[in-house]
């Protein structure tokens, strides 16, 4: 098992997942308010990410991967405009259910989570290159 391709490995995995990850949370805040346009019809759902740990078993190394994107089951916000199409016979309308500061919040964190990954991909490769240097 070579450890710096365990580590290139490892960070290019995280960084990976971390990119999807703010690729639907972007999806969430584009869609935060979506509104019913039919009274039958529901607005855009808030999506969610998760993960799982892979163990690539040619270097020895758990990576992580995206395990699936579930949608959020709580329930939409209702909002009383009797005179929009996506009322309901009482005259509220479904709103989204995405939360703009949960997401970014979660924004905040997955760049963190990107940035931390990033960092450790370059020092790996300044790390293999001195060492390169080392050995000539």
């Amino acid at each position: 098992m070579d450890p710096i391709e365990a580590a290139l490995s490892a960070s290019a995995a995280g960084m990976r997942a971390q990119a999807l990850r703010l690729r639907v949370i972007s999806e969430n805040l584009a869609n935060q308010d979506n509104a019913a346009v039919d009274p039958n019809q529901d607005p855009y759902r808030r999506k969610t990410i998760h993960f799982k740990n892979v163990l690539d078993r040619k270097l020895g190394v758990e990576l992580v991967e995206v395990d699936k994107i579930l949608q959020d089951p709580s329930p939409f916000k209702l909002q009383y405009q009797p005179n929009h199409p996506g009322a309901d016979e009482n005259g509220y309308v479904k709103y989204s259910n995405v939360r703009g500061l949960i997401e970014v919040a979660d924004m905040r964190q997955a760049n963190r989570s990107y940035q931390a990954q990033l960092n450790v991909f370059r020092l790996t490769k300044q790390m293999q290159a001195r060492t390169n240097e080392l050995l000539r």
